[in-house]
């Protein structure tokens, strides 16, 4: 066989290859194909949605994949002007499926231009529904009624692109940023006059404390003072009692003891000088032992 013959043989295996290839195309079981030929559906089997080998005409029909799982998408967070003129600003995010990919590839082509018309529809209708209620509505009181009220609107929204809404919520309600920090910084303030205002009272509460405390201590001395008194008074009086008792039973008796006493504080003290009478009466003791005059 020559050279121009065998170049021939292989360009024709490799178009037989290629149209052969292009005659078949897999689907995977998260997908879902368009048969198309010359742009339109293939009939009775345009719509291809069981996973595996098919089979197409090369060069007469295409095939556009569309995903037939549920599909998430966020929209950006939005301001929204509620029914009291309260500023918030929405965060929400839809889930979709692809319901009719006919009309789908018809109206959007991909999921990226449905992620883009459906976000605007999302917004439209977060702004239209909110706009209807007021802040406490929103945040509290009616926000799964609302939430429904967003996925219906979008849903009939979405028909128009054969898409179906499966779910639709608000993720965030805030305040914008200016606002939540002029609230923060009253919310601060109100805490700050709130703490003095506690603390105020602490102190007067403990200065009353003290008060009291250094009240009852001068009453608890005073009454102690008085009792030591009273006390002292009692016993320099039964003190007194029995010098006069012990006085009145031995007269020289109770005389030379209260001398020894005087003679014992007065001579103990190393040094000490006198300068008396020997015949004075404070040394009466050291002539008799009774303390009086001997007799001539």
């Amino acid at each position: 066989m020559n050279q121009p013959k065998l170049i021939a043989l292989v360009v024709g295996v490799v178009v037989l290859l290629g149209l052969a290839l292009s005659a078949t195309f897999e689907l995977h079981q998260t997908q879902q194909a368009l048969l198309l030929r010359f742009g339109e559906p293939v009939p009775d089997r345009g719509l291809v949605t069981d996973p595996g080998l098919h089979f197409k005409l090369p060069l007469i029909e295409s095939v556009v994949f569309l995903d037939k799982r549920i599909l998430d998408l966020e929209s950006s967070s939005q301001e929204v002007l509620a029914s009291d003129n309260q500023r918030l600003e929405v965060d929400a995010f839809v889930r979709y499926q692809i319901a009719d990919p006919l009309k789908f590839y018809q109206t959007v082509g991909s999921v990226a231009n449905a992620s883009n018309q459906l976000a605007s529809v999302l917004n439209s209708a977060v702004r239209r529904v909110l706009g209807e209620a007021n802040q406490t509505q929103i945040v509290r009181d009616e926000r799964a009624g609302l939430t429904a009220k967003i996925r219906d609107q979008v849903n009939r929204e979405a028909q128009r692109f054969g898409v179906s809404i499966s779910d639709a919520r608000i993720r965030r309600v805030d305040l914008p940023r200016q606002i939540s920090e002029k609230v923060f910084d009253r919310m601060r303030t109100e805490r700050a006059r709130e703490a003095a205002e506690y603390r105020a009272l602490g102190q007067q509460d403990a200065q009353q404390i003290r008060s009291s405390a250094q009240r009852d201590a001068t009453v608890i001395v005073a009454e102690a003072q008085q009792q030591g008194d009273s006390m002292r008074g009692d016993g320099e009086a039964e003190r007194s009692r029995i010098f006069a008792d012990a006085f009145s039973r031995d007269v020289d008796f109770f005389a030379f003891y209260r001398s020894m006493q005087a003679y014992d504080a007065a001579l103990k003290t190393k040094g000490s000088r006198f300068v008396v009478s020997p015949t004075s009466d404070f040394f009466r003791f050291f002539d008799t032992a009774s303390g009086k005059p001997a007799k001539p």
